[in-house]
């Protein structure tokens, strides 16, 4: 007796998902650009706000 009757048709699984295909421009863009852009964006975002912040806590306890 096979268990396949359980894997429901409507969603994705394993042994239909085609492989990441670098020739093809959407795929490198979305899969590979973004992902790297929105990493740096966050470590560049979070250390610009740590120096705002630094330097507000500087600015107040000089007073």
């Amino acid at each position: 007796m096979s268990l396949d009757f359980q894997i429901p048709r409507e969603v994705p699984h394993p042994d239909n998902n085609m492989p990441l295909d670098l020739s093809n421009p959407f795929e490198v863009i979305v899969y590979i650009v973004i992902p790297v852009l929105l990493i740096m964006m966050y470590f560049f975002l979070r250390k610009k706000n740590k120096r705002n912040k630094d330097k507000d806590q500087e600015k107040n306890g000089s007073d």
